[in-house]
């Protein structure tokens, strides 16, 4: 690529399995999404924002807790200015705790730039001369814009794009964060954000859902992938929630689970020219990030796995984990990567406690083995891993999983990049410091 470099931005992701319960106005994120770190895009995929009963799954999906989720996501990402407008936002995000706005309305507040869309393609200008208006397959209507947040009610029928009209107050300009997207598939919800002067770089936005629940289609478990392109780079963020259970054999379920995503997953093709190089499938991208509730267990008994735990023999526990054993047979996971845990196993605790399921009298019929249910993996090069950790909040049976990346993007001239509005990608970390967190 002509007048090219690569330069390091700073991703974080996390996911959590909140099982279930919707927030409350109290919920404090700013721990969870580590803001003190200012990472230049964020990654949040839920898993359980509802309950998975049959009203959720077979009848009309509830967005309401997403929109709660994006409120408190971003009045911790956008703290400061919601503390100087001193009402005008705060408002917002109150408001929005306490009623029940569609996912679109929500979205038109998280926006930072009035009246503009993301860029459905950004090819270079020399594959935009020679092919003209033939390069890119652009939306029917100037009026409509790309998917930039849903629920299944918002779709239009194939699950890729959904046409949301852009309208925000000019006071969002103050903003450092813009949502890009958001999607949640009956209890799986992902939502991406990045910097605003960092927005007019992303493009060729595709979602694609993927269900593997009931009878093996219906989306209590499953996945919901993001492609995308940041600048000359192709990302594909997926997040999923796989079969459950502690029994032998379950974690071959999970195993399928993973394949069948690969395999079915498609985005839907938006450039027209034969010199594009945008991926349709998850493994054709530049960076690939897995990240949810895997749900692999530890294969041990209980008795067995809190002596060790109460041992802080991490590593015995790990030459246990389902989903080491998997990836190391070449079942599952080939050529992806993982960071090295120092954490302790986050499922499954009592609610409001930092005591396992199990460990009393009045939670013995919820006891599990406790696992490392919740995962981050990444593929491709360019991406390196700067933290692995756990959070402590009690919200939920699970912890949420937190890991930041640095990832090489390439950009071009034509770009316009400078040094300064990479924000906090000169910023770099060791993985020799991760903390051992102990319980």
């Amino acid at each position: 690529m002509p007048n090219s470099q690569v330069q390091s931005f700073r991703v974080f992701v996390a996911t959590w399995n909140v099982g279930g319960k919707s927030p409350h106005s109290g919920l404090n994120l700013d721990d969870f999404l580590q803001v003190q770190d200012e990472s230049d895009i964020y990654v949040l995929g839920f898993q359980e924002i509802v309950p998975l009963n049959a009203g959720n799954v077979l009848v009309a999906e509830d967005s309401e807790p997403a929109a709660k989720w994006l409120a408190l996501i971003n009045q911790s990402l956008n703290r400061s200015y919601s503390v100087a407008s001193r009402g005008s936002k705060s408002l917002l995000c109150s408001s929005l705790l306490f009623q029940k706005p569609s996912l679109k309305k929500v979205c038109k507040s998280f926006r930072t730039e009035s009246r503009r869309r993301l860029k459905t393609c950004n090819c270079s200008p020399i594959l935009e001369r020679k092919f003209s208006r033939d390069c890119c397959v652009w939306p029917p209507s100037t009026n409509m814009t790309e998917d930039y947040c849903s629920s299944e009610e918002d779709e239009d029928g194939l699950g890729n794009y959904v046409s949301l009209e852009i309208s925000t107050p000019a006071s969002a300009n103050q903003m450092k964060y813009s949502l890009i997207t958001g999607k949640q598939m009956v209890g799986i919800f992902v939502t991406v954000w990045a910097r605003k002067e960092l927005v007019q770089y992303v493009s060729h936005l595709r979602i694609s859902n993927v269900g593997r629940g009931i009878l093996g289609c219906l989306g209590n478990k499953g996945c919901i992938s993001v492609s995308m392109s940041f600048h000359q780079t192709s990302f594909c963020f997926v997040c999923s929630h796989l079969a459950s259970g502690e029994r032998e054999g379950d974690e071959l379920r999970r195993n399928l689970d993973v394949i069948e995503i690969i395999k079915n997953t498609q985005f839907s093709r938006i450039c027209k020219s034969p010199c594009s190089r945008i991926p349709e499938k998850i493994m054709e991208h530049d960076r690939v990030i897995w990240l949810g509730d895997l749900n692999y267990r530890i294969d041990l008994s209980y008795s067995e796995t809190r002596r060790l735990l109460e041992q802080y023999k991490w590593d015995t526990l790990l030459d246990k984990d389902q989903l080491k054993i998997q990836r190391e047979a070449g079942r599952v996971f080939r050529g992806w990567k993982e960071g090295k845990i120092y954490f302790a196993p986050t499922y499954k605790y009592s609610y409001n406690s930092d005591i396992y399921a199990g460990e009393t009298i009045e939670t013995q019929k919820k006891r599990r083995t406790p696992a490392w249910c919740d995962r981050i993996l990444w593929y491709g090069d360019g991406i390196r891993q700067l933290s692995y950790v756990r959070g402590e909040s009690r919200f939920s049976d699970h912890r949420p999983v937190c890991a930041t990346f640095m990832v090489g993007v390439q950009v071009t001239n034509n770009d316009g990049l400078t040094k300064a509005s990479s924000g906090s990608n000169m910023r770099v970390a060791s993985e020799e410091y991760l903390p051992l967190t102990r319980r």
